[in-house]
């Protein structure tokens, strides 16, 4: 089986790619205000882990939501960053591009933390492979690390710091704001593993 990781550059997806090796990971930019932060943290890390990279661009800013676009949050947010249907997005789009690379199985980095939304659960990911597997490729799509922490996601990979660093988790800039909610979910992480900064 040939996988591709969706990988944002995030502290998950980063272990995530350490873990799994994939054959190919895939970033994209749809709009987001993190959008330069992340594609150079996901370059560094393929270009360390010898993973072949690709970006695709994909201007969906129009219709973002919340920190992550330029407009305010939806009332049915249930979370600041959450913006509409991006998980599904995200893994249509990098399907698209993932089988020209003859790909079977796409990742994505998402955790046990991230059930505080719908698209970010078990049975949403479930359930969009089986809407993949009917189509023509039969793509399928799994989350890994979905039953782990991003702490306990971490430990598992094994990743070293020297590749952990690289991750981009700010939600509103190419670099860490420390106010935000992937600021934050990164320094508690980074707190649970003992190493937080002095």
């Amino acid at each position: 089986m040939t996988a591709a990781l969706l990988l944002s550059g995030g502290m998950d997806s980063t272990a995530l790619a350490y873990w799994m090796r994939p054959q190919v990971a895939i970033t994209i930019a749809y709009g987001q205000r993190c959008a330069v932060g992340e594609i150079d943290a996901a370059s560094a890390v393929c270009a360390q882990l010898s993973i072949k990279h690709e970006v695709i661009h994909v201007d969906c800013s129009a219709l973002g939501s919340g920190d992550l676009s330029d407009r305010p949050a939806l009332s049915i947010a249930p979370v600041t960053e959450w913006w509409p249907f991006r998980n599904q997005l995200l893994i249509t789009l990098a399907a698209m591009r993932a089988l020209e690379h003859g790909i079977s199985e796409m990742m994505i980095g998402s955790v046990r933390n991230d059930a505080a939304h719908c698209d970010g659960r078990a049975e949403f990911f479930a359930a969009l492979s089986r809407v993949m597997e009917q189509q023509e490729g039969a793509l399928r799509v799994s989350a890994p690390a979905i039953h782990l922490t991003s702490t306990e996601l971490v430990r598992a990979s094994k990743i070293p710091m020297s590749v952990l660093a690289w991750a981009h988790s700010c939600h509103v800039a190419d670099f860490a704001c420390g106010r935000c909610r992937g600021c934050n979910k990164h320094s508690e992480t980074m707190s649970e593993l003992g190493l937080e900064r002095e």
